[in-house]
């Protein structure tokens, strides 16, 4: 589980081709500290496995559903990536629940910069528009951001000058894809009520 506070901007050193996989190398000298095999990366909001650190580098394995499924797949040596290891049992919550279980990808429509934040806006699949709401939360490439304008196919977010300096969204353009990750709590309630539950009254339901 993550925060969607991003710990550090690191890069791709190296991508391996694999049968219906990829093998990611990637620097990232804070996220790697203490990192030991079979730990969790969160790699632009995509959790991944990590298989070996060795200098400041690890690398993890990414499995043909997840290429298909993020914007990972387009990455290469050289591309820079967010990075966030999971959040420790009793550390402040300081962005919403994440899982690192990517729902889809969007595509930056539009940057419109201010004197002291930047708008962006960002193509929103059918199938998630949904979940997304006005002043909820969203995670796009791993960062935990609160949604300005939710219409039907796309949303907005103000992106302050921190969140420019150090993750990917500061350096992504117009037609780039972005990994999204609604907020899980909208899924479950939705699931709840398809299943005819009151989320409020679960516990006395099942008696």
């Amino acid at each position: 589980m993550f925060t969607g506070i991003v710990e550090e901007l690191g890069e791709v050193t190296a991508v391996e081709q694999l049968a219906e996989a990829s093998r990611f190398r990637l620097r990232g000298p804070v996220v790697t500290e203490g990192a030991k095999h079979g730990d969790s990366i969160a790699v632009n909001g995509v959790c991944l496995t990590v298989v070996e650190t060795a200098d400041g580098e690890f690398t993890a394995d990414v499995m043909q559903e997840t290429l298909d499924r993020s914007s990972l797949g387009a990455l290469g040596a050289g591309s820079r990536v967010n990075l966030e290891r999971p959040m420790a049992l009793g550390g402040r919550l300081g962005g919403h629940l994440v899982q690192g279980h990517v729902d889809g990808t969007g595509e930056i429509l539009s940057r419109t910069p201010s004197e002291h934040w930047e708008l962006v806006k960002i193509a929103l699949p059918a199938h998630l528009s949904r979940y997304v709401v006005e002043k909820g939360s969203i995670t796009v490439d791993g960062v935990s951001l609160t949604v300005v304008e939710a219409a039907a196919d796309y949303f907005t977010i103000s992106l302050i000058p921190t969140t420019l300096a150090l993750t990917t969204l500061g350096i992504k353009q117009p037609g780039d894809p972005v990994n999204l990750e609604v907020d899980v709590l909208a899924k479950y309630v939705e699931r709840l009520l398809a299943a005819g539950v009151n989320p409020l009254h679960a516990e006395e339901t099942q008696k």
